[in-house]
């Protein structure tokens, strides 16, 4: 299978590196041109436009940062579908609103292509690993031919049906769910640390019994040292996706009050303007408000 990868910010340039490795053909696009000269060292193509990118591709893979960039590179006027051969699958690995996907799927039905929601669980450096976690959704025939580049870029596939917005719902509630975690371990270890107990100490007793697993370990050390690199993910595109949870909760009328708190937090994180940071930095706001 030939493919197209478009997108190549710290994730989408690691995903797209496996697939190379992988031994897929592979096409390359950004529309910051120097981020494409690794991958073509290593041997990918580089196009000069999503539609040139895509002219030959089975599938295509987009990684960018919202809603807006991912309608605009689809159905804009040099975007994938004016050139994407009949039968072509487009992998949409982006975290964006549910509805975009279905959207965007019916463009592609239309275009006699197939799109299969195909976000990811993970920080760049599991990506550079080819660990992702991946969810996927959308026609069962397009599911199961994309299925081996999936396999490729992580570790497995867990599959949410025909419905091509229901692998984003899945995204959002687990990116909602990390959210609750960084915050209530900035609210545990503030506590504890206003009691007097060390700060790490107690990090590193929690994360070796109760809250023995990859998560609690990995935000949990930035939060218990308090800082905050290597930046998995900026403040700002986890707001956006904080959103993107509270807007799907609307619709659904659904009260979530923690994903308005884990907004706030972002939102007050933002507002700071601080450089270089992981979204986990939000866990400052808590020890700000205790007067630490």
């Amino acid at each position: 299978m030939t493919i197209a990868f478009l997108g190549l910010g710290s994730m989408g340039a690691a995903m797209a590196a496996n697939l190379l490795k992988a031994g897929f053909p592979l096409t390359v696009y950004n529309r910051t041109a120097e981020k494409t000269e690794p991958l073509r060292q290593q041997g990918a193509t580089v196009a000069a436009s999503p539609a040139e990118a895509v002219r030959s591709a089975d599938i295509v893979f987009t990684m960018v940062t919202d809603d807006k960039a991912l309608e605009e590179l689809t159905t804009g006027p040099d975007g994938i579908l004016t050139t994407l051969p009949q039968g072509a699958i487009h992998a949409s690995c982006s975290t964006v609103a549910p509805d975009t996907n279905r959207r965007l799927a019916e463009a592609h039905r239309a275009h006699g292509s197939f799109l299969v929601a195909s976000p990811v669980f993970g920080k760049p450096d599991v990506a550079a690993a080819g660990k992702l976690w991946v969810g996927s959704s959308g026609p069962a025939e397009a599911r199961q031919r994309l299925k081996p580049a999936q396999d490729a870029i992580g570790q497995g596939t867990h599959d949410f049906g025909d419905d091509p917005g229901a692998a984003s719902v899945a995204k959002l509630c687990g990116n909602f769910l990390l959210g609750t975690v960084i915050e209530g371990l900035a609210e545990a270890l503030t506590l504890a640390e206003k009691c007097g107990l060390d700060r790490v100490g107690f990090y590193e007793m929690l994360t070796s019994t109760l809250f023995n697993n990859p998560i609690y370990k990995s935000y949990g050390k930035l939060i218990a040292e308090q800082h905050y690199q290597p930046v998995g993910a900026p403040p700002a595109i986890i707001r956006k996706d904080m959103n993107l949870v509270v807007q799907e909760a609307y619709k659904q009328d659904m009260p979530m009050p923690f994903a308005n708190i884990v907004r706030d937090r972002l939102t007050a994180t933002v507002a700071l303007g601080e450089p270089d940071v992981d979204w986990a930095s939000f866990a400052k706001r808590v020890s700000e408000d205790a007067g630490m």
